[in-house]
């Protein structure tokens, strides 16, 4: 904090406009009402828009959504399809076998007498947002919170300063400049979404994470197509497909899945865990593969690819979840790792999250207390939720998907049938920077005289054109928001031993490698203006030598129907 920025002061600020801050922040505002409480309560989000970060069609379990408001229908919830019915396939390169068994925490076909939705993920934070707005919440898109105000000591979280505008590559002030602002407030939340930048420096000034497994994630890419009028699949009772083998095989964690929604469209990716080893697989390439495999194809036929984007998955599960509230802070939904990835969902425990977060505050600003005192209330009730129940159950499944094949096996089968504990408890897990394997001199020579998958523009698209697709848009005159600490490393280290996975793991190709003709030195080249804020590169990078910041405020992808 300085004097010279101005200063806005709220009792709670949610950083982050996604599913856990959207519900929490209606939660909050709902028992307010009810206490007869005044409360000024503030959103803001990076993206331009509530829901223009937010990737995926997305299997809803509604369990979050019944608590928050049981009208949710009748307040106009934007549903794709009312009911799911699977599909599983266990994919070769040339063929396909349904699977004769479901496991049970893949059965989106009504659990506990459940049903289940498909929604589009952009278009239900969206709907969030109007209705947290609509209750009082000042929501400002476009403001990404850039770094955590803490008291002198470094003890407690006093709040978040927001990026500035307007400033050039230079790091000068353009005509347009806007210094950003001090948000202050008595309680924040951060939900950031996967490895969220605030919740990193949290971390390592005030150890959240200390003594928890490394927090790990999938890489998604995913599309929105649409079909043809007289599509076979759109007239199917099918809904949901998802696979897997095939591209990724039997030793590389991850699958795929593909969703019907409204108005011919589907919602299909590949999802590919980056605990990968292989220094030589290209994601975007695999998931080119996969759409061109004779089961998917034969779906997709005559279709136009409408939107592409990208987006990391926090897969850890529970021993990678972290201390949940600090003195003056509260962390939630993907940033505190509450994803569940046996069950491949997440919406309902990030919003359930939010919640819980919510019920702490009110107790807070009954009390005056926003020490940890009062809001480690939240730590509680998550440990007496259903989340940690959901969670427990899958505790070791990340870890057990990162083994080969015949162990990975064994293990899933025991804890299939010990309630998620299996042979040991609890699995141990490596930091996904870690697993790359050093590049065989066979591998090295694939990669230099690599084929790429054939595009037609339509159906099949390079990378940039998913970026454009994406709505993806940055200022280019603005300071690089990707900071690589060692040039030296990438041009000689890391080309070196695994020829610049950077250039492969990045779905946005913002990273190329150039050559110079005479002097034969690599340079590492960055497009910026290209990132789709999916943060693969500071998660998978082997040196540790990438950050991600936030750019300006508005900047990135723009979806709207995924």
């Amino acid at each position: 904090m300085t004097d010279s920025r101005d200063r806005m002061e709220f009792d709670v600020l949610f950083v982050g406009g996604g599913p856990a801050n959207l519900a929490g922040a209606i939660h909050l505002m709902n028992m307010a009402r009810k206490k007869g409480l005044e409360l000024e309560v503030c959103i803001i989000e990076k993206g331009s828009t509530i829901g223009s970060h937010s990737l995926s069609g997305a299997i809803l379990d509604p369990v979050a959504l019944k608590e928050l408001m049981p009208d949710y229908i009748e307040k106009g919830c934007p549903i794709e399809s009312a009911e799911c019915k699977d599909s599983f396939y266990y994919l070769t390169p040339t063929s396909s076998f349904c699977m004769p068994f479901m496991p049970k925490y893949m059965n989106n076909e009504g659990m506990n007498n459940e049903g289940y939705f498909i929604i589009s993920l952009s278009k239900f934070t969206a709907w969030l947002g109007e209705i947290a707005e609509g209750m009082g919440v000042n929501i400002f898109p476009g403001f990404p919170g850039t770094e955590v105000l803490y008291d002198p000591g470094h003890t407690r979280v006093l709040g978040v300063a927001t990026g500035d505008n307007g400033v050039n590559k230079d790091g000068k002030h353009k005509p347009n400049f806007e210094q950003g602002i001090d948000l202050i407030a008595k309680a924040t939340v951060l939900g950031e979404g996967p490895k969220g930048s605030l919740i990193r420096n949290v971390g390592q000034k005030m150890g959240i994470f200390n003594g928890k497994m490394p927090q790990v994630f999938e890489t998604a890419i995913k599309e929105v197509i649409e079909l043809p009028e007289d599509s076979p699949f759109m007239a199917s009772d099918t809904t949901v497909v998802h696979s897997f083998g095939y591209p990724l095989g039997l030793n590389t964690k991850g699958g795929s899945f593909l969703y019907k929604m409204k108005d011919n469209m589907i919602s299909l990716g590949l999802v590919i865990g980056l605990d990968y080893e292989d220094p030589a697989l290209e994601p975007y390439e695999a998931f080119l593969q996969y759409k061109k495999h004779p089961l998917i194809a034969d779906i997709i036929k005559d279709g136009k690819v409408l939107q592409q984007g990208a987006k990391t998955l926090s897969a850890g599960g529970l021993y990678t979840i972290p201390q949940l509230s600090v003195d003056g802070a509260l962390f939630v939904g993907d940033s505190a790792s509450m994803l569940n990835i046996q069950r491949l969902k997440g919406v309902h425990t990030a919003m359930k999250s939010g919640m819980l977060a919510a019920e702490a505050i009110i107790s807070a600003v009954e009390k005056n207390d926003f020490t940890r005192n009062t809001l480690a209330s939240y730590d509680a009730s998550f440990e007496e939720s259903w989340i940690r129940d959901e969670l427990y159950e899958a505790r070791n499944f990340t870890q057990a998907m990162a083994k080969k094949i015949i162990p990975m096996a064994i293990h899933l089968g025991a804890q299939y049938v010990t309630g998620g504990r299996g042979i040991k408890d609890p699995l141990k897990i490596e930091p996904d920077s870690s697993t790359l394997k050093k590049l065989t001199s066979k591998q090295a020579e694939m990669i230099d005289n690599r084929t790429k998958e054939e595009v037609d523009g339509k159906l099949h698209i390079d990378k940039l054109t998913g970026v454009y697709l994406s709505g993806t848009q940055h200022e280019e005159d603005q300071p690089c928001h990707l900071i690589i600490h060692d040039l030296d490393i990438c041009s000689t280290q890391c080309y070196q031993l695994y020829r610049s996975p950077c250039t492969r793991f990045c779905p946005g190709e913002v990273y190329e490698i150039k050559k110079d003709e005479t002097s034969n030195k690599i340079q590492l080249k960055l497009n910026p203006s290209n990132c789709l804020h999916c943060k693969t590169c500071e998660i998978k990078d082997p040196f540790k030598n990438i950050t991600w910041t936030c750019p300006e405020g508005g900047g990135g992808p723009g979806y709207s129907i995924v």
